[in-house]
């Protein structure tokens, strides 16, 4: 089971930055939770919140302008990416908008990078399933009286083959029955020790967290 720091490791460092994502490499984590967004000026950077904090929204705002905002460097995609290859990026589409840079940035690097392609804005994520290597998920938040329910929103080709759970719409009777249709399941929202310890006995591609430290070894 895979451990992924949801937006690198931000106890002490702000979240999203490329020392919470160094720290989150160093402590040896499996991969890297993102969120990403478009500058005013064409950049895909990598903030949450739609935004910023002097309320104005992130896509009327150049990158410069965001970071000064912030209040520290907000980084664009590629220069997260330059830290490491070996780790899985995870990367969320916020919105539309950053879909063509996001796009033309992982295919120039499908071959050098391991890549989860997710969106809760489903068709974003489509594009991707064109790219050698690229794993693809679709982000969900409800829960439907069955996996089948969800399993409508997922081309039946098999293009997208990864649910990304959130864990307040988790159920581990779910779980079972996204694992006999074939799906790899990674849950994101997770707080508690106990939580941790829950989930990993189950059968899960991974799971995407705040407090990393908890599923890995000490050091």
């Amino acid at each position: 089971m895979l451990t992924l720091a949801h937006r690198g490791l931000h106890r002490d460092v702000p979240e999203n930055t490329l020392e919470a994502f160094r720290r989150a490499i160093e402590l040896g984590v499996d991969g890297i939770e993102t969120d990403v967004r478009l500058s005013r000026d064409g950049l895909p950077v990598l903030f949450h919140d739609r935004l910023a904090p002097d309320g104005r929204e992130v896509a009327d705002l150049t990158a410069a302008e965001l970071s000064a905002a912030a209040g520290y460097p907000v980084p664009t995609l590629d220069a997260a990416l330059a830290l490491s290859s070996s780790i899985l990026w995870n990367v969320e589409i916020k919105v539309p908008a950053a879909l063509p840079a996001t796009l033309a940035l992982i295919e120039r690097l499908a071959r050098s990078h391991r890549f989860l392609v997710t969106s809760f804005w489903h068709p974003l994520v489509e594009p991707f399933t064109r790219l050698a290597g690229v794993e693809c998920g679709l982000l969900l938040a409800s829960r439907p009286a069955s996996f089948e329910a969800y399993a409508g929103l997922f081309p039946h080709d098999g293009r997208i083959w990864s649910a990304v759970w959130g864990y307040e719409a988790f159920d581990p009777a779910l779980l079972d029955q996204a694992v006999s249709l074939g799906f790899r399941s990674y849950v994101y929202g997770v707080e508690t020790a106990d939580e941790h310890r829950r989930l990993a006995a189950l059968p899960l591609e991974g799971i995407i967290t705040d407090r990393p430290h908890l599923l890995l070894p000490r050091r």
